[in-house]
């Protein structure tokens, strides 16, 4: 049992996000693996960050630079003081420097990416050749501000590809490149109070458990929202999460004074889809109930679910979609990300219907931007309000990160058979096994399982291991948070708290992403150890009748 000075210094943690708690859990964890009887390395399993790369569209990104620098030093070669890419005649001098060089993965990625946008999409050559090579230059700002408009055609197929199962809902989706995943939550929160579509004290649900910033933004004081859970509470006859929504926790959203729901799909940190008869019963819900409702899914982990379809393929008027390059393409660093709505949507109507007193504050707020503000619609006012409105004239994703986003599309696109893909879904599963070997227990399969987390409640472990006794008397003498402090301080292992996420109070949350195979088989001994070790401190109490 720890001290009084370190269960009062472990106490004060509990305030902490589990993303600011990993970096003591890393401090500990390392101060284990530098002494004598650590037992293996630092293992690191707390954050998402994926260790594998798509090669081949970051290849066809450098070669791309390459010609661009040569296209730039046509029009003005002064040594280090070049020119501007000229845009007449360029794809076909693209063709020429790709056909003189060494045949590799990026230099065919580029060649027929160029015949896909040409053959399928529709684009002019020349016009999608030089939109590429000016925006690896950098040289322009973002044009138009929201997203490059060959760009945003290339993105809107990936998104009908990879988020609606290939099967278009009908319209467009108007998409906004942003810097990751991350600033897309920041834009919408702000837009959606900028725009009286929320306020102070409105009601929002939230899909738990979730991404902790989901939790934590409504709490600030920019904000202050009342937040309701929609829990992912269903059990399997034995007790064990199934990590879906039963449908008395979807019915809650029937009830008009819940403004928006906010859910990520696959979930985080449970990493399950969510079950097609719930989504049903959300679609037959919004239509026949809740119109009026807004959504933001967030579906950074769908490639990672066979057949997915968003909420955003099936809800579009409804649904704001946010999704990140990040896990799939192995780009953290790249910060890539995309708001997507669709041109009908319920948010454009909400501003029209609003009282006259905001749409003149609204007027006044956007009318820099144009003579007639009201009409603008709440897409673009994301990109304003993004740059605090008297800076949209530079706001936008920088170009080199668009050409990046527009080669990983590309890339996904002329991947006919998914090879990609699958291969990274075959990466999880193979280290889920190996975690499963390593705990000496039997994950049993589930189709809805993504599996790039998986998030263990250790007291349904306890419970089927050794019984609810066993339970209660962790309970009554430990804190949750002491799980990730021991196998950080015994084990040199790095998890997450589930409860950091609203989890179940005793669950940790076990990155699938970023080591290898052996290390997760190496995990799931700590935590075999972990319940051992509580188990003998049990059955040492009982023999001593405490």
């Amino acid at each position: 049992m720890p001290t009084n000075d370190s269960t009062r210094a472990e106490n004060s943690l509990q305030q902490l996000s589990p993303f600011q708690l990993k970096d003591e859990l890393i401090r500990y964890a390392q101060d284990q693996t530098r002494s004598k009887a650590a037992t293996h390395k630092f293992l690191n399993a707390g954050r998402g960050n994926p260790n594998w790369i798509a090669a081949t569209p970051r290849e066809s990104f450098f070669l791309l630079g390459q010609f661009a620098l040569s296209e730039a030093r046509q029009t003005r070669d002064e040594g280090s003081l070049a020119g501007m890419p000229a845009a007449t005649g360029v794809a076909g001098r693209m063709r020429a420097f790709l056909d003189a060089g060494v045949a590799t993965p990026g230099a065919a990625l580029l060649q027929r990416g160029i015949d896909y946008a040409t053959s399928t999409l529709g684009f002019d050559a020349d016009a999608f050749a030089h939109e590429l090579v000016d925006a690896i230059i950098g040289d322009n700002y973002p044009e138009p501000d929201r997203m490059l408009v060959h760009a945003e055609k290339v993105v809107h197929r990936y998104l009908i590809k990879t988020m609606c199962d290939d099967r278009s809902p009908g319209g467009t989706f108007d998409l906004f490149a942003v810097e990751g995943g991350t600033a897309a939550m920041c834009y919408v929160f702000k837009s959606l109070f900028e725009n009286r579509l929320l306020r102070q004290g409105d009601t929002i649900a939230l899909g738990t458990p979730i991404f902790t910033p989901y939790i934590e933004l409504p709490r600030l004081s920019d904000y202050g929202l009342n937040a309701i859970e929609i829990n992912q509470s269903a059990l399997t006859a034995d007790g064990r999460h199934m990590w879906q929504y039963p449908d008395e926790e979807i019915a809650k959203l029937a009830d008009p004074a819940v403004k928006a729901f906010f859910l990520v799909n696959p979930s985080n940190p449970a990493s399950y889809a969510m079950h097609s008869h719930t989504q049903q019963r959300i679609v037959d819900l919004v239509k026949n109930k809740r119109p009026d409702l807004i959504i933001l899914t967030d579906d950074v982990y769908g490639t990672f679910a066979d057949g997915f379809r968003s909420l955003a393929a099936d809800l579009p008027h409804n649904t704001i979609l946010v999704y990140s390059y990040s896990k799939h393409f192995g780009c953290t660093g790249w910060r890539l990300g995309v708001i997507a709505l669709h041109q009908d949507n319920v948010l454009d109507k909400a501003l029209a219907r609003l009282p006259v007193g905001d749409r003149a504050a609204l007027h006044e707020r956007y009318q820099s931007l144009s003579t007639t503000p009201e009409r603008i619609k709440f897409i673009d006012r994301l990109v304003a309000d993004s740059r605090d409105v008297a800076l949209n004239h530079t706001a936008g994703l920088s170009t080199p990160q668009q050409a990046q986003m527009v080669l990983f599309s590309l890339f996904a696109l002329l991947d006919k058979d998914d090879a990609y893909q699958a291969r990274c879904r075959e990466l999880v599963r193979q280290r889920l096994a190996s975690l499963g070997r390593g705990m000496d227990i039997a994950i049993p399969d589930d189709p809805l399982r993504v599996g790039y987390y998986l998030d263990i409640d250790l007291a349904v472990w306890g419970r089927a291991a050794f019984g609810d006794e066993f339970n209660a008397y962790v309970d009554a003498h430990h804190n949750p948070l002491e799980a990730v402090i021991a196998l950080a301080k015994r084990s040199g292992t790095v998890l997450l708290n589930g409860s950091g996420f609203d989890g179940p109070p005793w669950s940790v949350r076990i990155s699938l992403a970023n080591l290898n195979a052996d290390a997760y088989e190496a995990i799931g001994r700590d935590l075999k150890e972990l319940m051992s070790a509580a188990f003998e401190e049990w059955r040492r109490s009982r023999r001593s009748g405490s």
